[in-house]
C-alpha cells in the first residue's frame, strides 16, 4: 500500500467495508458501469482494455500450445443439452431460455449458452471420423449468460466475457496430460503476469464441473482473506463422447471413443486483481496488464520547454515498447496524481523545468509510493527495470498474505476459531467422505478450495470423523 494520506475521500476503507471498497474501486476506477437489465454490466474502456491485456497475453500461450480458435452459437437447442444428463442438472439453475423467434413461438425453446460443451460435442462428432483427426485443440473467446441470484462487479455477472477451451484426445492419459498442462498455462500468468500466487489443485466430487470426472482448480487469496477460483481445467473422461455418440477409428482400425477436456478463466480475474492487490487509494495494478504502465505528467507545463520535453519522454518510452500516456490537460498536478494513482498506474514520470535542467525526471512506484530521480540519459532500461520491480513486490506481499493466513488445524473446532478470527486458508486431513464437506460448511461455514498438488502429512485420522485420513484438504470461505 503506498505511504501517505489517503487521497480519494470517495473510495471507503476497505478496513471500514470491505465490500463497499471494492465496489468504490469498480466505479470510481472508471472499470465498470450498471445497467438497467439486473445483473449485467458495462465494462468501459479502462476496464476492457485490462481484459484485452489479458485476452492477448493468453491467446499467445493458447496458440504456442497448439490450439486454435474457433466461434461457435450463442443459442443451445433444449434437446442438445439434454444429451448430458449430469451436465444439464448441474446448469439447470442458472439457464436462460429463448421461447419467441420474432412474433412466433419457437417449437423447440433455446438455451443462452452457460458453456458450450454440448455445442463443441456435436460439431466434434461430424469432424471426427480417424486417429488422424486427434487431437482436436480447439479455444473460444466469448460471452456466456448464467441466470445468478445475486450479481457483484466481475465476480458475479449474468453475462461475463471468457475463453473456454475444448479438446478432444485419442487417449485418457493424453487428455489428463492436456488438462494438467493447461491449468499449469492458467497458474503461470496468474503468477508471472498478474503478480497473483495460487494453490494448485484438484477440486472434490462435490466441488467439481457438472460432468466432469475431475476438476483442477488454482485459487488465490484475497486481501480479505477469501478465496477466489481463478480458473479451472477439468477432465471429462469419454462420458461426453459416447452421450453425443463420437467414435474414431484408431490405429488398428478399431473403433474407439475418444477422451475430452475443457478449461476457463473469465473475467472475475479482474475482480481478483483489484481484491489481491487494490489499496484505500484505489487500483494498483500489475504492471504486465496495466492499459498505462507510465503515465507521463508535465510540472510547470505553462513554463517554456516542459510540455515539449514530456512529449519526447513520451515518444522514447512509446518507441521502447512501454504502454505510455501523457496528461497535459489543465487539471492541477495533485488532481492528476490522485485520478493515476486511483486508476493504478504502476509508474508516474514528472518532468518540470528544474529536471530538464538537471537531465532528469522523478518516478513514483504506485506499488509503494516511492520516488526516484532518473536520469534521462537511462531512461527506458531505469523505467523496464522498475516496471519489474513493481511487478516482483506486488507479488511478494500478496504470496505473503497467502502464506502468512494459511494455517494448518488439527480439530474442527480450530478450524471454526482460526476462520473466525482471521479468516484465510485452514489444512486439515480428511477422509474423502462428502458428508465431511458438509458438515464443514454447516459448522464452519467453510467450502473445500482444493486438495492441493503439494500434500503434507499432517496426520492420520480426519478431524472431522475420526476415519483413517487419505489427503490433505485446503479450506476456506470463498467468493
Amino acid at each position: 500500500m503506498a505511504k501517505g494520506k489517503k487521497r480519494v475521500e470517495a473510495i471507503t476503507s476497505m478496513e471500514t467495508d470491505f465490500t463497499q471498497w471494492y465496489t468504490d474501486i469498480c466505479i470510481k476506477a472508471e472499470l465498470i458501469d450498471y445497467t438497467s437489465t439486473k445483473g449485467m454490466f458495462i465494462l468501459r474502456p479502462y476496464g476492457y482494455a485490462i481484459w484485452e491485456n489479458i485476452q492477448h497475453y493468453l491467446d499467445r500461450e493458447f496458440k504456442r500450445t497448439g490450439h486454435e480458435n474457433v466461434a461457435m452459437p450463442t443459442l443451445i437447442p433444449e434437446g442438445l443439452l439434454q444429451k448430458e444428463k449430469d451436465h444439464v442438472e448441474g446448469f439447470a439453475p442458472e439457464c436462460a431460455w429463448v421461447t419467441m423467434g420474432g412474433s412466433e413461438q419457437l417449437e423447440e425453446r433455446m438455451c443462452i449458452r452457460p458453456t458450450s460443451e454440448t455445442l463443441f460435442c456435436e460439431h466434434y462428432a461430424h469432424i471426427i471420423h480417424s486417429w488422424r483427426d486427434l487431437p482436436k485443440l480447439y479455444n473460444q473467446w466469448c460471452s456466456v449468460l448464467r441466470w445468478e441470484k445475486t450479481s457483484r462487479p466481475f465476480l458475479r455477472h449474468r453475462e461475463f466475457l471468457w475463453q473456454e477451451g475444448h479438446t478432444m484426445h485419442a487417449t485418457a492419459e493424453e487428455a489428463i496430460e492436456e488438462t494438467e498442462r493447461m491449468l499449469e498455462v492458467y497458474a503461470d500468468f496468474c503468477e508471472n503476469v498478474l503478480a497473483m500466487p495460487v494453490v494448485r489443485g484438484v477440486k472434490t466430487d462435490k466441488e467439481k464441473f457438472s460432468g466432469a470426472e475431475r476438476t483442477y482448480t488454482i485459487e488465490c487469496m484475497m486481501h480479505d482473506k477469501k478465496a477466489l477460483q481463478s480458473a479451472t481445467s477439468h477432465y471429462f473422461g469419454d462420458g461426453f463422447a459416447r452421450a453425443f455418440g463420437i467414435t474414431f477409428a484408431d490405429k488398428n482400425n478399431t473403433l474407439s471413443t475418444p477422451f475430452q477436456t475443457s478449461w476457463g478463466l473469465s473475467t472475475r480475474i479482474i475482480g481478483g486483481l483489484i481484491m489481491t492487490h487494490g489499496d484505500d487509494n484505489g487500483l494498483v495494478l500489475p504492471p504486465r496488464v496495466a492499459p498505462v504502465q507510465v503515465i507521463v505528467l508535465p510540472i510547470a507545463q505553462h513554463k517554456p520547454g516542459v510540455v515539449e520535453a514530456a512529449e519526447a519522454v513520451t515518444r522514447r518510452l512509446e518507441a521502447a515498447g512501454v504502454r505510455v500516456k501523457m496528461d497535459s490537460s489543465d487539471q492541477s498536478p495533485g488532481w492528476k496524481f490522485a485520478e493515476y494513482e486511483m486508476k493504478g498506474v504502476p509508474l508516474r514520470l514528472e518532468i518540470g523545468p528544474k529536471d530538464i535542467e538537471q537531465g532528469q525526471c522523478v518516478i513514483a512506484r504506485r506499488d509503494t509510493g516511492e520516488k526516484t530521480a532518473v536520469s534521462l540519459e537511462e531512461l527506458e532500461s531505469t523505467v523496464r527495470a522498475l516496471l519489474d520491480a513493481v511487478h516482483e513486490s506486488m507479488f511478494a506481499r500478496a504470496k505473503a498474505n497467502l502464506e502468512e493466513n494459511t494455517y494448518a488445524c488439527a480439530t474442527v473446532e480450530e478450524v471454526k476459531e482460526r476462520m473466525s478470527n482471521q479468516g484465510g486458508f485452514a489444512k486439515t486431513m480428511w477422509c474423502g467422505d462428502e458428508a465431511c464437506e458438509l458438515y464443514m460448511k454447516e459448522h464452519c461455514g467453510v467450502t473445500s478450495r482444493c486438495i492441493p498438488f503439494a500434500q503434507e502429512h499432517l496426520g492420520d485420522t480426519c478431524p472431522i470423523c475420526g476415519k483413517p485420513a487419505k489427503k490433505m484438504i485446503i479450506w476456506g470461505v470463498a467468493y
